[in-house]
């Protein structure tokens, strides 16, 4: 009984709710991801767009509090989900990113860091935060330049970059996902695409950040979001709230009062044992004594003896 009443105030049941005023705190944090077709390349498991997704996915649930947009980028940048408290929604607009989804082809890394600019409030000098997760390869545009002017307006840069410096040919698919080809040049080479770091790392330091290369291990998504937890917040919103009232402690209380029982029971049933033992210990001692007894006075024994 006491292990079944564990369980159930383990399963933290609930009834009952209060209205709760909930004040939410956090920063702006835009997401701007490269869905450039060099994101298909494999040289990380499975390829670099579905690392960055998954990196992502546990990025966005390990920020607390604060509200978080997705940027889609290529040639040109798209707001693919705007500024929300909703998690759930953004992770939506993360898992249906896809290569191919910014028709303009190549990479433009200050299109993305003009669209975040754009995006936040400019009045405000801090409480920003742009994540760019890309492989680095820039085709157009100045980024350092837009990272210059995004750090004047208070936009903190944090770049993840996806990749390996050796590269690798970049895959082309047809419409049930196999490689039929791969991208060539004007010379009919296969294009190979590789990180470049040093891109990434000079935004980063422009932009008051940090550059991380993404692992399978996704060391570094811990350390962005440990890193954002500790910037200054802002009030966001503050609503009223249905709470569920917490109900654990009955099934927990009652699981104490059926433990103390039992040790009581124990305790009680060995006491019995122990006099039921020591009453049968006597009643056979008094009757090998008369056994004894008896023998002496049927041998003719004396009573002294």
């Amino acid at each position: 009984a006491a292990a079944g009443l564990v369980v159930l105030a383990l399963a933290r049941p609930q009834w009952g709710t209060k209205m709760e005023q909930v004040n939410l705190r956090g920063v702006d944090v835009l997401i701007a991801v490269d869905t450039s077709l060099s994101m298909n390349t494999p040289d990380v498991p499975p390829n670099r767009l579905a690392l960055a997704k998954e990196e992502l996915l546990s990025l966005i649930r390990q920020i607390e509090g604060g509200r978080v947009g997705i940027i889609s980028f290529a040639g040109s940048a798209f707001l693919q989900c705007p500024l929300t408290i909703d998690r759930a929604a953004a992770g939506l607009f993360l898992e249906i990113l896809d290569t191919g989804l910014i028709p303009d082809p190549g990479t433009d890394l200050g299109s993305a860091i003009r669209l975040a600019r754009e995006t936040f409030q400019r009045h405000q000098q801090k409480y920003k935060v742009l994540i760019l997760i890309t492989d680095g390869e820039n085709l157009s545009g100045d980024p350092l330049e837009e990272a210059r002017q995004a750090a004047e307006e208070g936009v903190v840069i944090y770049a993840i970059g996806v990749g390996t410096a050796s590269g690798q040919p970049i895959p082309v698919r047809n419409d049930k996902g196999d490689v039929v080809d791969y991208k060539k040049d004007d010379a009919g080479s296969p294009v190979i695409s590789r990180l470049d770091e040093s891109t990434l790392a000079d935004i980063a330091r422009i932009g008051q950040g940090r550059y991380y290369r993404a692992t399978a291990l996704a060391a570094e998504v811990g350390a962005v979001a440990r890193e954002i937890d500790g910037m200054e917040k802002k009030e966001l919103q503050s609503r009223m709230v249905h709470r569920y009232n917490e109900r654990f402690q009955l099934p927990l209380g009652l699981a104490v009062l059926c433990l103390a029982l039992e040790g009581l029971l124990s305790d009680r049933r060995r006491a019995l044992r122990d006099a039921w033992a020591r009453l049968r210990a006597a009643w056979q001692g008094r009757r090998v004594l008369r056994r004894r007894v008896a023998a002496r006075k049927g041998g003719g024994g004396s009573s002294d003896a």
